[in-house]
């Protein structure tokens, strides 16, 4: 909300005729809304493979104790953040900010960069070792492909599809 409140003003102050343009938030809003839709698309269909596939015996909800490499994980290490990242785009989108696409959501996302480096990563190699190392070696942490993308619209896919 921060940096949705930062942005708008901004934009009152550096792009004030461009704020005011109903065909900039008309765009915008359309391309915040795809956007958006493609957010919660990525986080739906991972969140779904992780619960099926990344859970061996009972554990609390949430948790994994299996490294999936299947789906969409044969592309993107790590949709499900890729798709966090994206989400400041989203919302700069949504609100029709120039200023917070082009100077606070990038920090935002280079923030959720090293967070997920620092903590995840780290987190992953302790539970999984040199399985999760060698799947690393082969898959980039986020990757934003074509099959990815046809995946997330419902074609069907399979391990070599999506590279």
């Amino acid at each position: 909300m921060g940096g949705g409140v930062a942005g708008i003003w901004l934009d009152l102050e550096h792009y004030p005729q461009l704020f005011a343009n109903p065909w900039w938030h008309l765009g915008s809003l359309l391309l915040g809304v795809s956007l958006l839709r493609l957010v919660f698309r990525l986080s739906r269909v991972t969140g779904r493979t992780l619960a099926r596939q990344g859970r061996v015996g009972e554990l609390p909800r949430m948790e994994s104790n299996r490294l999936v490499t299947s789906g969409l994980m044969v592309v993107c290490a790590t949709p499900m953040h890729l798709g966090l990242m994206l989400f400041p785009w989203a919302v700069a989108l949504l609100i029709g900010s120039l200023s917070f696409l082009l100077y606070i959501a990038p920090l935002e996302m280079v923030l959720m960069v090293i967070l997920i480096f620092t903590l995840e990563e780290r987190e992953a190699s302790r539970k999984f070792g040199e399985e999760y190392q060698a799947y690393r070696q082969q898959v980039p942490p986020f990757k934003l492909a074509t099959g990815l993308l046809a995946a997330l619209s419902g074609f069907r896919y399979c391990r070599g599809s999506l590279r």
